[in-house]
């Protein structure tokens, strides 16, 4: 059975050690190959052993999980950060498709988290979408501004919410269309995006479609309506979702 190396960092001893017991009861496929208490000690573990996994505490002194990532010259492995807050970081890390456990740790969401490892491991795309995830960081008082992660056949790419257009359902995959490259279908369905994008400015207007209020340029009025699309495209308005539509455009263009 291949094993996945794993560094733990946490600056608390208690939760180091409940996190290492819970590992070594849920998870036979992981290989704890140092623990750390701080990111001093993290930085040299992670450079000397190269682990493929770490599971890294965001809140320590001195310097935080954060800070640690980005003095690495290189983040060639994957990372679940574990914390006891999730408010202001929870869109950066869903937009990034990085995983994230609250503490105290849930074991079944620990089991679940360490599969996506395996699988992202498989597929070779370890600590891809992490630059991402920081860059959101930086920008997480405006969403326009952050990073999606869109998962595809390929594996997933990486693109800027304010270029999204709109996205159009496709069976069980979704369509999202962009001011300035090629359409990318999205192996997941519209309804999880809808949940993803609902406090970024984006909103269903029918069962196909899901449009970037930036992107709105015109309302043609109907029995649902029409909405005129940066790109000249137009999108048809539902009858039950044209006075939520006029609600958010009244919030967003204050008119």
């Amino acid at each position: 059975m291949t094993t996945i190396k794993t560094i733990l960092v946490d600056d608390e001893p208690r939760g180091l050690s409940s996190l290492q017991k819970l590992l070594e009861l849920h998870c036979d496929t992981v290989e704890i190959i140092a623990t750390c208490s701080s990111a001093a000690a993290a930085t040299d573990a992670i450079t000397n052993l190269q682990p493929q996994l770490v599971f890294l505490d965001i809140a320590m002194p001195e310097t935080n999980g954060f800070d640690l990532l980005h003095n690495l010259p290189a983040i060639n492995f994957e990372i679940i950060f574990v914390t006891a807050h999730s408010n202001y970081m929870t869109q950066a890390f869903k937009f990034s498709a990085v995983d994230y456990l609250l503490k105290p740790v849930d074991d079944e969401l620990l089991k679940e988290a360490v599969v996506r490892v395996q699988k992202k491991l498989d597929e070779k795309s370890a600590g891809q979408n992490i630059e991402t995830f920081l860059h959101n960081m930086q920008h997480k008082g405006g969403s326009q501004k952050m990073k999606l992660c869109i998962p595809s056949v390929k594996g997933f790419q990486v693109v800027q919410i304010q270029d999204i257009i709109y996205c159009e359902a496709s069976s069980n995959y979704t369509n999202f269309h962009f001011t300035n490259r090629p359409t990318i279908c999205a192996s997941k369905p519209i309804h999880e995006y809808e949940e993803l994008l609902e406090d970024s400015n984006f909103i269903r207007t029918h069962k196909s479609f899901m449009v970037n209020l930036e992107h709105v340029k015109e309302y043609v009025r109907g029995e649902g309506g029409t909405i005129i699309l940066s790109n000249n495209h137009e999108v048809e308005v539902s009858r039950r979702k044209k006075d939520m539509l006029m609600t958010r455009m009244k919030e967003y263009y204050k008119f």
